[in-house]
């Protein structure tokens, strides 16, 4: 048996099972709940595995409140009352960290490591690592950040009061293409009906678009949009915001990248 799964088979809860998943479709750990399954009795020494965690985080410049977020909640203790419980939303790379600070002489400690430490790594890629990737790999790996992108902008246009998301997604293409549809850009690209234009594109495309849909769904909560009109209006603005910066760069997204979306999926299949 191999150590994912044992790590899969360890106590009641595995690390997947106490995973959660907000509403912008971002995962996250609750400390208490990881606690239990890293098989710390007393919250007080937990926490201090936390605050070595948080210090190893901050040692390597990265922001601690992006990874390890205040969660604090009333607890009820008898007769009615209630008291704060300290608790934290903790990313995996939170939880890697944990497992590094944790007490090494515990076996699930060790599991614990490893398998952070392997999901970390498939999730997250280094600016140097990409720079070695090939052109296919740089597509796949900006398709899903892209396609997790979406997912996130649909959850917020949602709350903006945008029902039409047709309508919704075409303003933003319609910004940073100079006028064109969704159906527009799969006209020019050849493709057949149905393909989806986003397995269609290069990487350096398919950033400007993850860009695209980063900045338009910022907007939508840094402004506070709450009609559809205004949604729509909001995003063909960063559309055209983020294709007048490509154009000072001089590039050209007019052209049909070489892969159909069946070569695409087997693109994917191999990885």
């Amino acid at each position: 048996m191999d150590k994912l799964k044992k790590i899969k088979n360890h106590g009641n809860k595995t690390f997947e099972e106490i995973k959660h998943v907000d509403e912008n479709g971002v995962e996250y750990w609750c400390a208490r709940e990881l606690q239990t399954v890293l098989d710390y009795k007393e919250w007080r020494k937990f926490e201090n595995v936390i605050k070595k965690a948080m210090e190893a985080c901050k040692n390597t410049g990265i922001s601690t409140f992006e990874h390890f977020v205040g969660a604090d909640k009333m607890v009820k203790i008898g007769s009615g009352a209630e008291r704060k419980q300290i608790d934290y939303k903790l990313t995996r790379y939170a939880c890697y960290l944990i497992a590094q600070n944790g007490d090494s002489r515990k076996k699930v400690i060790a599991l614990a490591q490893t398998y952070f430490a392997i999901q970390t790594r498939k999730q997250e890629i280094s600016e140097k690592e990409y720079s070695l990737l090939t052109e296919d790999e740089k597509r796949f790996y900006q398709r899903n950040l892209t396609r997790k992108g979406n997912y996130s902008l649909n959850q917020t246009a949602k709350k903006a009061g945008v029902r039409n998301f047709d309508k919704f997604h075409n303003s933003g293409y319609k910004g940073l293409y100079n006028g064109e549809t969704a159906d527009d850009i799969a006209k020019r690209k050849g493709l057949r009906y149905r393909e989806d234009i986003l397995d269609n594109m290069g990487s350096d495309e398919l950033i400007a678009n993850l860009f695209r849909i980063s900045q338009a769904e910022q907007k939508l909560k840094r402004d506070n949009i709450q009609t559809e009109k205004e949604a729509c209006k909001a995003h063909n603005k960063i559309g055209k915001i983020v294709r007048n910066a490509i154009k000072q760069a001089g590039r050209n997204y007019a052209r049909k990248y070489a892969y159909t979306q069946k070569e695409f999926k087997t693109i994917r299949k191999r990885k």
